[in-house]
């Protein structure tokens, strides 16, 4: 089977069929079936195609080719735009959410990530958001600003799994504050998030709901110092300061927050040659625990970088909503497809980037997963004489 073929078997049948049946997106189609749509943006998405025409092309590059990709024909340009404007681009959110349910002990036993000692086996989701250029004579439903459009991707990152486990698109003029539906979550969850989500409202109601919050406090805010907590010698150099504060302006006060004990943190970003004040309402972890936590948010920043960078989620096929959202819930689908290779099967240490590069390249190719992942690479290959050329074929390690 094609690289391509390879990836979309480890989407299983019955949930894709499931998620059909959910939203009937087959119900009266005879052709362009939602399957045949998700081959298409897929082959888009992994091949960063520029247009229909290209996706179009290159899937009708040949017949075998064709068949092997599970289709009876490859698709119109005409086609394909139909379906991204009229099919429900619930489907593939659908099939996401249900794709990390499925694989969800899969990528939390093989995650790869730094852990925090004092936090270990604890909760935490990393909250931010992205924004997306639209331009607005195009994209009219995506206002933004007076001559500009956009969309913004309102994402809770699990840091447990390492991936987005809610992804919300909206207008980019809609405030991170507003962007997700669950801000308060389950008792102990642990939230970090950027000033952007800095609430005196919902500050209060984590407090109530035993939720603990790690932001950054905004430069205006007033408090006072209750206590100023001793930084022993040895103290990383980059926390300045540790104290207990309580908040105390009208709207504090008005909201009942000023009655609750914080702590805040003032770290020094070398990098970035500024001093950052962390807050939060957990009074007891060692203050390198709650600096380590709020750097945290990297891992959803390169996130967004990999996303935008390796799959194609700024050059859209389509102008409406419905196509807008389809492309962007299938970039996410294959973002967790290669997540999903990148810590199974690759058994090299490899950038998402060089991994989704060396998807691309081979794309059309005959290989086994594992071949791409660990053969492939950088630097010269020689050809072996023809009588020590010996052809190999590997088992494919999701098939049954």
């Amino acid at each position: 089977k094609p690289i391509i073929r390879q990836i979309l078997d480890l989407v299983p049948p019955w949930l894709f069929k499931s998620c059909t049946n959910t939203y009937k997106t087959d119900k009266g189609v005879s052709k362009y079936r939602t399957y045949d749509q998700f081959v298409a943006l897929t082959f888009g998405q992994l091949n960063k195609c520029q247009g229909l025409s290209d996706i179009s092309s290159g899937i009708g590059v040949s017949e075998i080719f064709i068949q092997d990709l599970g289709l009876s024909q490859s698709p119109a340009r005409s086609t394909m735009s139909d379906g991204n404007k009229n099919r429900d681009w619930h489907v593939f959110e659908s099939l996401y959410y249900r794709l990390l349910s499925h694989y969800k002990s899969v990528l939390k036993q093989h995650h790869n990530t730094h852990i925090i000692k004092e936090i270990k086996g604890k909760v935490v989701k990393l909250v931010d958001s992205s924004t997306i250029s639209l331009c607005l004579s195009m994209f009219d439903w995506a206002e933004f600003r007076t001559a500009k459009g956009g969309i913004k991707l309102h994402t809770s990152w699990d840091y447990n799994l390492m991936i987005p486990d809610v992804v919300n698109i909206t207008e980019a003029k809609v405030h991170d504050r507003y962007g997700l539906e669950q801000l308060i979550y389950p008792k102990d969850t642990i939230v970090v998030e950027d000033r952007a989500y800095f609430d005196f409202a919902l500050m209060l109601n984590r407090i109530k709901a035993e939720n603990v919050f790690v932001t950054r406090i905004k430069t205006n805010t007033l408090y006072k110092t209750v206590e100023e907590l001793e930084l022993p010698e040895n103290i990383d150099q980059n926390i300045l300061k540790d104290e207990i504060i309580q908040l105390t302006s009208a709207k504090a006060i008005e909201t009942g927050i000023s009655e609750h004990k914080l702590r805040l943190v003032h770290v020094y970003k070398e990098d970035e040659n500024k001093v950052i004040a962390v807050i939060t309402n957990q009074l007891d972890w060692e203050y390198n625990t709650i600096a380590e936590l709020y750097k945290k948010r990297w891992d959803i920043e390169l996130f967004f970088k990999a996303l935008k960078q390796n799959l194609q989620v700024k050059t859209f096929w389509g102008t409406s909503e419905n196509a807008v959202k389809s492309q962007i819930f299938v970039a996410l689908i294959n973002y967790l497809l290669l997540e999903l290779i990148k810590r199974t099967i690759s058994k090299i240490s490899v950038a998402f980037s060089n991994l989704s590069e060396k998807i691309r390249f081979c794309l059309y190719h005959y290989l086994s997963l594992d071949y791409v992942c660990n053969q492939v690479r950088e630097g010269v290959r020689k050809v072996k004489p023809p009588n020590q050329m010996k052809m190999t074929f590997e088992q494919n390690l999701f098939s049954g």
